[in-house]
């Protein structure tokens, strides 16, 4: 059975229509090494999957870049047909170069590049609804924008798929972040209702595009929500408050986002059901706000990290 008790206070109606738990899943990492090719264990990502179901999670976060194609292939072979509630958003308007384009570890930089050409866009969506085995995509999210194409053809192309019944509701996606000039912007073309940027505890250099959001009802999608390995390790600026609450320094990086503002959507991944379930007790943490507050500054010391720098 799926537990579907969450208080009101732990879900958000994104778009005005789709009321979803704002603890939800990223299944970037159900992929093959460096988010390339098809998932090393396939049976794991299904039982990672349907678990994340049981638990309660409706909004799970992919791309048709991660694998390419493979991430929304195995979200069909795990759930379709999906539960009535369930929010599959995904993104496009980004092209790989390879597997090496992701790992930050290699010395390389990324090779990702935008691409918002609407004939482009218009593929990646047939795409995406073929891979995913849907008629509508509930979310489907600008992944960057592109530079060199104007932003009305990007957004109009979207635009039109919405009117043909093929996208519910649009958002826009950074790496690393969208101004919030550049939300302003998509929203005179098409309705926006979600940004994904990257933000956490240790990062909150996209602040003034959660507050946009916050002030104008789109919702907040931290990418990246625990940071990097350095913030959650052993010596970890969370390590120092965990045990002192009974909680890991992950909840902690979670509980912390969803505290801070209630337009945040949190998509942390995991290859691990133990893992899994332990980001979704986050959910339960109930701190005052001297110590969510203490936590955050504790984490301001942290070196944020940046995509194309060495991972820990």
């Amino acid at each position: 059975m799926r537990d579907t008790t969450m208080p009101p206070e732990k879900t958000l109606t994104l778009g005005g229509d789709l009321t979803i738990n704002r603890l939800g899943y990223g299944a970037m990492h159900l992929t093959g090494h460096g988010m390339w090719g098809p998932p090393e264990d396939p049976a794991n990502a299904i039982a990672v999957l349907r678990r994340a179901v049981e638990l309660g999670i409706n909004f799970i976060d992919t791309a048709d870049s991660y694998g390419p194609g493979y991430n929304e292939r195995i979200i069909r072979e795990a759930l379709h047909p999906y539960p009535d509630d369930l929010v599959v958003t995904t993104k496009g308007g980004m092209l790989r170069s390879g597997q090496q384009d992701w790992l930050h570890d290699s010395g390389k930089p990324p090779y990702t590049v935008a691409l918002g050409r609407p004939e482009y866009l218009r593929q990646q969506v047939e795409l995406s609804l073929y891979n995913l085995g849907l008629d509508c995509i509930p979310l489907y999210q600008l992944h960057r924008i592109d530079p060199v194409v104007p932003l009305a053809d990007q957004l109009g192309a979207l635009g039109q798929l919405q009117q043909e019944g093929k996208i519910r509701h649009i958002g826009v996606s950074g790496q690393p972040q969208v101004s919030a000039e550049q939300v302003a912007a998509c929203r005179d073309i098409v309705d926006i209702v979600a940004v994904e940027n990257l933000y956490n505890v240790a990062d909150r250099s996209g602040e003034d595009v959660l507050h946009y959001t916050e002030d104008n009802d789109i919702a907040f999608i931290p990418w990246f929500p625990m940071g990097h390995g350095d913030l959650l390790g052993p010596n970890g600026a969370l390590a120092k408050i965990a045990p002192s609450v009974g909680a890991s320094p992950s909840q902690l990086a979670l509980g912390w986002l969803l505290h801070h503002s209630p337009n945040n959507i949190l998509i942390p991944g995991t290859t691990s059901i133990n893992h899994l379930e332990e980001n979704v007790r986050a959910g339960d943490l109930d701190l005052d706000d001297g110590l969510w507050d203490e936590i955050a500054e504790l984490c301001t010391h942290e070196q944020p990290w940046r995509p194309g720098q060495a991972s820990a």
